[in-house]
């Protein structure tokens, strides 16, 4: 039986709590307490040493610690609904804006808020090493997620969904990083009327409180 380590309020296991509703997929799952710091342990290190959910455990015991990783498998197994794409450029079209999403998006917006919480002083980065915040990078960060934020409203002036006329994937990563965002007060502007037109569209769909 496959097993998914979790964390509610974490936005990275959220991707895929999204992703498996949507395909109306149930996994049974171990909440894991960030906040406590369980992730640093040594039972769930010998789960991921990289010390971060989500993870995917497989029947035969092989784990996969990668958000695209574990919705590749899961669209393996339950193609339908397509949420990596249709065909060949679809696919692609769906890698690349999910790709973006996370470097110029969700990257920028962890790195405000993991320089900016008093709770992670010695916690700017995830993962096994402890590494001190750096203040000057939150304004940076905010700086990245603003403008990649109008890039993404532009872009959805002649676009239904991030991807042509179809919820998909970097839909997921978006929705997330939005609300992400909010963390640190980085929110949706009066003039931004697209995205907020989007947004508006895809938190209502019922795997949103996923």
């Amino acid at each position: 039986m496959m097993k998914f380590y979790d964390c509610q309020p974490a936005p990275s296991p959220r991707r895929v709590r999204i992703f498996l509703h949507e395909k109306g997929v149930e996994i049974p799952t171990v909440q894991v307490d960030l906040g406590s710091k369980e992730q640093l342990g040594d039972d769930f290190r010998a789960v991921n040493p990289d010390c971060t959910v989500p993870v995917l455990e497989l029947e035969d015991g092989s784990r996969l610690t990668e958000i695209l990783a574990i919705c590749h498998y899961i669209e393996a197994l339950h193609p339908e609904p397509r949420l990596l794409g249709r065909d060949a450029k679809e696919q692609a079209l769906i890698l690349m804006w999910n790709a973006k999403i996370e470097q110029l998006g969700l990257a920028a917006l962890a790195e405000m808020f993991r320089n900016n919480t008093r709770g992670m002083r010695s916690r700017a980065l995830t993962g096994p090493i402890d590494f001190e915040q750096i203040p000057a990078l939150v304004e940076r960060g905010r700086v990245r997620a603003e403008a990649f934020l109008a890039r993404l409203n532009e872009h959805l002036s002649s676009s239904e969904f991030i991807v042509g006329d179809r919820f998909t994937l970097a839909d997921i990563s978006a929705l997330v990083m939005i609300d992400f965002a909010k963390w640190s007060n980085v929110l949706i502007q009066e003039h931004w009327v697209h995205l907020q037109r989007w947004y508006d569209e895809v938190s209502n769909r019922s795997s949103a409180s996923a």
